[in-house]
This record gives C-alpha cells, structure tokens and sequence, in this order.
C-alpha cells in the first residue's frame, strides 16, 4: 500500500480517509513529519516538540474532512500546526509564573551592555549570543501566548502580515496591531529589567 499511496495525491489520500479508510492517513503522516516537526521545533521547547507534532497530527486527521482542497495541503497543514503551537503557548502560560530572579547576573550585565546602544559587533565579540538567546526566552516568555507567536512569526521568522494570519487563522490587521504592539512590550519590558 505505502507504494501506491506515494503516487497519490494528496487530495486523493484525504478523500480515502474521508471515506473510511483510516490506515491511509500513514501516507500524509509520512509524507508531511518533516514539515511538522521543523515548525513545531521553531515554536516550542525541545522537551516538547514530540507531544506538540503528535497533537498537531490528531488535529489534523480530525479535520480532515474540513479540507476543501480549493487550496493546497501543506499550507492548511502548516497553519494547524502553528495554531497547535499556539496552544501550547496559551496552556503554559495559563500555569506559569516567570520572575525577574530568574536572570541571572550575566543576563543582566549582556542585557545592560545592549541597552546602553553598545556597537553590535562590540557584544558579539564578546560571545554574549548565548546569554542574548536566554534572555529572549526568558522575555518571550512574559508575552501573553498571542503575542509571543506573531513576535516569532514575525520578527524572529520574517514571515509577512498576511502570511502570518493566513497560518494564526487572525486578521491581517490583528497580526499588525499586535506585532507593534508585542515589540513595544518587549521593550519596555526589557527597559524596566534594567531599571530594577
């Protein structure tokens, strides 16, 4: 079977499964896990990516017949997966409190150096891009799960407005006001780090 189902097309596997045929969703999962698990990777914590693809592909299959097959596979399937990380976001940070003792000294100091309008080059010289990764972590982590995807779709991935809420399922408008507002967050939420 694996054989035939690598010449069908996507639509023509759907409909299978549609129809009944459960066992032909192993082709889309075969053929889409890469997809899957690289935007699952860039969105969420190491430690969680295999719960979040496996969640992204129950989803998937359960909405399989929603797919109209106006418009491509991968697209449709790459916009659950990001609404699946999404939702991962919105859940922690249901559960999480993230406090300001969490940085360390030499969070603080790299974080002091950037503030100050130092060269970018004087801070990279100085090897500070694992401390700047910790401290985005740490600051991304005090957005609201709204505001941290469209940061990373937008600035962290370079993906457009409309290519943002095409995947988020927002309007474009709602992916503008929030990236400005989500930078301005950071910012300020970066400055008072300093000021404490």
């Amino acid at each position: 079977m694996q054989n035939n189902a690598i010449k069908l097309s996507d639509a023509e596997i759907i409909r299978q499964v549609v129809d009944g045929d459960v066992n032909a969703f192993e082709s889309l999962l075969t053929r889409y896990k890469d997809l899957v698990l690289r935007i699952v990777k860039r969105h969420v914590p190491y430690n969680e990516v295999e719960d979040v693809a496996q969640n992204s592909f129950i989803r998937i299959f359960k909405a399989l017949n929603t797919f109209k097959g106006k418009g491509e596979f991968k697209p449709w399937l790459s916009a659950i997966t990001v609404r699946t990380c999404y939702d991962y976001w919105r859940k922690a940070y249901r559960s999480k409190e993230i406090s300001m003792s969490s940085l360390t000294e030499k969070h603080m100091d790299w974080l002091e150096e950037v503030i100050s309008d130092r060269s970018e080059s004087e801070v990279q010289d100085k090897g500070d891009q694992k401390e700047a990764a910790e401290l985005l972590d740490w600051a991304l982590a005090n957005l609201s799960a709204e505001d941290r995807m469209v940061v990373e779709l937008i600035y962290l991935e370079g993906l457009t407005g409309k290519e943002a809420a095409d995947l988020l399922g927002w309007s474009i408008a709602n992916v503008k006001v929030r990236a400005f507002r989500s930078r301005k967050r950071l910012k300020k939420l970066l400055k008072e780090t300093m000021e404490r």
